[in-house]
This record gives C-alpha cells, sequence and structure tokens, in this order.
C-alpha cells in the first residue's frame, strides 16, 4: 500500500516506522521550521524512533497527498480542523484518511471524524485507528490489540486485514461513535489516575477504572453509540497504558500537576476534558470523574479535596 503519515510527532513518526516494516511504502510529512520534522531531516531519528532509510521524509503536503492512497494524519486534535482545510484544498476526493489521534473538538464537541467529513471528506473514506499501546513497548518488540472503526465496514476490513504486523493484531470496530468518545475520554481517567498518583491515593484507581468506563457508557449511549464499546479496547482496554504505564503523558500529567512540576509533552486528555464536560450537559448525562478532572484544570479546585469528596459521595448502587 502507498501511505502518507501527516505528523511527526511522537505517533506519527513511530506510524512510519511500523508501517514501512509490514511492507508499505511510506512517506512521512512534517512542517518545515517544526521540531518534529527538523530533528528527523537533520539527525535521522527523534527520541522514540529511528528514521528508516526507505521512509520518503518530506515537507511538501502536495506531494504527500498526490503519491498515497492512504492518507494518515497524527496531529493534536484541537489542531484537525485547521489542518484540513489545508489538505483540502488539493484533490483528496479518492483518498482514504485515517485519523491515528484520540480527542473531541473543544469548541464544537464533535468527534474527530465528524471534523474531517464537515471538512470535505465522505464519511465512507474516514476511519480510525485507537487503542492501546505505547511506542516505547513496540520498538521493544512487545505486541498490542487495536482497532480499526469506520462509517464504511468495507473500508475497516480492507484496512484491519492489511495493516496489521507482527506488532499490532487489529480487530474490527462497529461503533464509530464508541471508539472515538472512549479513546479521548479515557485521556481523562489517565489524568485523574495521575493525580490520585500524585496525591498518594493509587489505591482509588481500582474505583476510578470501575466508575470511569460506566461514566464513559452512558455518553455513548446518549449520543447513540454502544455502550459496550466502552468496556473494549478503545476505552478499558487502554486502561494499562494510560492509567498505569510510566510512558503515558495524561497520567504523568496528573502526577506533575498535583505535584506541581512542569510537563512539556502533550496530554491530550486536558481538552478532552473540556469537550466531554460539554458533551455531558448536551445529551444530560453525569459525568462525575470527567467534570472533577475539569473543576481541578479549569477552576483552579484542589486536586485531593475534590477527589476524596468524590469518592466518598453518599451509598449507591454500583450500577
Amino acid at each position: 500500500m502507498k501511505i502518507s503519515v501527516l505528523g511527526c510527532g511522537r505517533w506519527g513518526s513511530f506510524i512510519g516506522w511500523y508501517l514501512v516494516r509490514c511492507g508499505h511504502n511510506v512517506i512521512q510529512w512534517g512542517n518545515e521550521g517544526h521540531y518534529s520534522f527538523d530533528i528527523l531531516k537533520n539527525t535521522g531519528k527523534n527520541e522514540y524512533v529511528e528514521l528508516d532509510k526507505r521512509i520518503d521524509l518530506t515537507s511538501n503536503l502536495e506531494y504527500a497527498l498526490t503519491n498515497s492512497d492512504i492518507i494518515i494524519i497524527s496531529i493534536s486534535a484541537q489542531s484537525l480542523r485547521s489542518f484540513m482545510q489545508r489538505i483540502t484544498k488539493f484533490n483528496v476526493s479518492d483518498k482514504k484518511f485515517i485519523l491515528c489521534m484520540k480527542g473531541v473538538e473543544v469548541e464544537t464537541g464533535k468527534r474527530l471524524s465528524e471534523v474531517v467529513n464537515e471538512c470535505g471528506i465522505d464519511k465512507d473514506n474516514i476511519a480510525v485507528w485507537v487503542g492501546p499501546g505505547h511506542i516505547q513497548a513496540f520498538v521493544k518488540g512487545y505486541p498490542n490489540c487495536m482497532v480499526i472503526d469506520s462509517a464504511n465496514k468495507s473500508l475497516v476490513k480492507y484496512l484491519a486485514d492489511n495493516l496489521r504486523g507482527e506488532l499490532i493484531r487489529f480487530y474490527y470496530g462497529d461503533d464509530i461513535i464508541g471508539s472515538e468518545i472512549g479513546a479521548a475520554a479515557k485521556n481523562v481517567m489517565g489524568i485523574a489516575a495521575g493525580m490520585l498518583d500524585g496525591g498518594g491515593y493509587t489505591t482509588l484507581k481500582g474505583p476510578l477504572m470501575a466508575r470511569g468506563a460506566r461514566e464513559v457508557a452512558r455518553l455513548i449511549k446518549a449520543m447513540g453509540g454502544n455502550e459496550l464499546s466502552a468496556y473494549g479496547l478503545c476505552h478499558l482496554g487502554d486502561y494499562e497504558t494510560t492509567l498505569f504505564s510510566e510512558y503515558s503523558n495524561n497520567r504523568k500529567f496528573g502526577e506533575k500537576f498535583v505535584k506541581k512540576e512542569p510537563f512539556e509533552k502533550l496530554a491530550e486528555g486536558v481538552s478532552t476534558a473540556k469537550a466531554l464536560k460539554y458533551l455531558g450537559e448536551k445529551y444530560s448525562v453525569d459525568l462525575p470523574i470527567t467534570n472533577a478532572v475539569y473543576s481541578i484544570l479549569y477552576e483552579n479546585k484542589e486536586p485531593m479535596k475534590v477527589f476524596l469528596t468524590l469518592f466518598s459521595r453518599s451509598t449507591r448502587k454500583e450500577f
């Protein structure tokens, strides 16, 4: 397959590394002058992977779009709409797009596939790639399982069958709403987990997992998806890598936040907490953990006081 990976950051650079090892022809695109592109261009590596010599590295967006059939986007979720406006200046009507990113647009509450569709791409040409996995583990040879989902079931099967390799086994997704919301929401749970770690209440991560999956399931159902998706690889199945792993940016951000230490890397859960709060209000769904994280990040509430109050609420049925 001819595939262009748009984005040279942590996940984008790994995807190029992975796909070329699966035998695909890969173009890796990045913005000239941006750190993630320049370090690959100038040194042939970043802190995660070495740039395989078979990868065609370019800063020419038209070239990347024209010379591949599959376009993978791996950038910050909140930058997607403006980036799509650049992409759709070119003729991409026959391209298949895969979103390897997790989040919800803050201003609109739109899922990322909805953003791409609103920018002019047919929904049958849009897929998402979600699920657990850390680059640091993959490059050491540790495999994992992930999900490809789309409104187009033929596209799901085509991509999952052709992109799988020794490191990643893909499952066929059948609920793009659940897959996208679940994948985005797990980053909020990751921040909550990190805050519990930083505050010395790691024992509360068990209740966090159980209650977190349940509140996300309620939101997915209210939005028209299958609530069981919250218990699959897109959400609960991603908890180990997000709530416990030393490599999780969201967990680490939460821990550093509580300790009042700086954290320079992207933690998508920060913006996602704001977007999910909006969705909870829109669909009249109670999201206590999400709202707790939001109150800490955006209303300057004291983290441990918020969480201890949350977990000591009046007795109620578990589900």
